[in-house]
């Protein structure tokens, strides 16, 4: 029934929107400018939609993208509690730590934690994200703590990736080039390694909170913090943005601000 219809759309247009093979098809130049096209109307009428209904009614379909390590934390309190207040709105939430496309999803707004690059998104930042370097007591019995840069690059750490880390000397960002046997792509497993006292990560204040309140995790190097990053709520180029992507905006800034786990950095005299 798809290829139907592109084909009749394509008749009518008198120009080829994808281009066949036998292993599948894609976008033409043309086709390409059409979706693009395509998006600002559909956009432009749930504007419209969204205008004449009341304020508070929100309804047809919201998709969003999400990092899957912060939704115990963040994203899972929000979206139940928005989909209680607006009980005929659905709400499609794909959860992974991977990049994801979101015009080529087809989702309304992602979140993006860190630090963004440049793109062709909009983008608004909805809360800082502080992190710490932990490890556990039984690492730093057998290991030692580091107390300084150079020490530190001596230390198994977890890394998520080969990057070069940036952390604090003072007012001024540093790079170090840690080296570890232990990687992933998720933050849930570096922490559940640190937990077993495999080497230092690099965590979120927000996701290790509890276990650096319980004691299972203790910072080391506190002279030498990360970076303060953000968190952002990220949505495709468009003049008329949908008053669902602003509420569900408003509520995650609203409950980033209401956790002090979150929206200042952790401190050891936290209960």
């Amino acid at each position: 029934m798809v290829s139907r219809r592109l084909a009749r759309l394509e008749e009518e247009l008198g120009i080829q929107l994808l281009a066949r093979t036998t292993r599948g098809a894609t976008l033409t130049e043309a086709g390409g400018a059409f979706r693009d096209y395509a998006m600002g109307v559909c956009a432009g009428l749930d504007a419209v939609r969204e205008a004449i209904l009341p304020e508070e009614d929100l309804q047809g379909l919201l998709r969003i993208t999400a990092p899957l390590s912060f939704v115990p934390t963040i994203f899972a309190p929000v979206i139940a509690d928005m989909a209680v207040q607006h009980p005929r709105l659905q709400i499609h939430a794909s959860y992974s730590d991977h990049y994801v496309d979101l015009v080529g999803g087809g989702f309304d707004c992602g979140i993006r934690v860190g630090y963004l690059e440049d793109s062709n998104l909009i983008a608004k930042r909805v809360g800082p994200i502080y992190g710490s370097l932990v490890a556990s007591p039984a690492y730093v019995a057998a290991h030692g703590a580091p107390e300084t840069l150079e020490e530190f690059l001596d230390h198994e750490v977890l890394m998520h990736g080969t990057e070069a880390w940036q952390l604090m000397d003072g007012d001024k960002a540093v790079m170090v080039r840690p080296q570890g046997r232990l990687k992933a792509d998720n933050i849930i497993a570096l922490m559940t390694a640190a937990i077993a006292g495999l080497g230092i990560a690099r965590l979120p204040d927000g996701i290790a909170h509890e276990h650096l309140a319980s004691g299972a995790l203790i910072r080391v190097l506190p002279q030498h913090p990360l970076p303060i990053a953000g968190m952002f709520v990220v949505r495709p180029h468009s003049p008329h943005p949908a008053r669902k992507v602003r509420v569900f905006t408003e509520m995650l800034q609203n409950f980033l601000g209401s956790c002090p786990f979150i929206s200042k950095p952790y401190s050891d005299d936290q209960p």
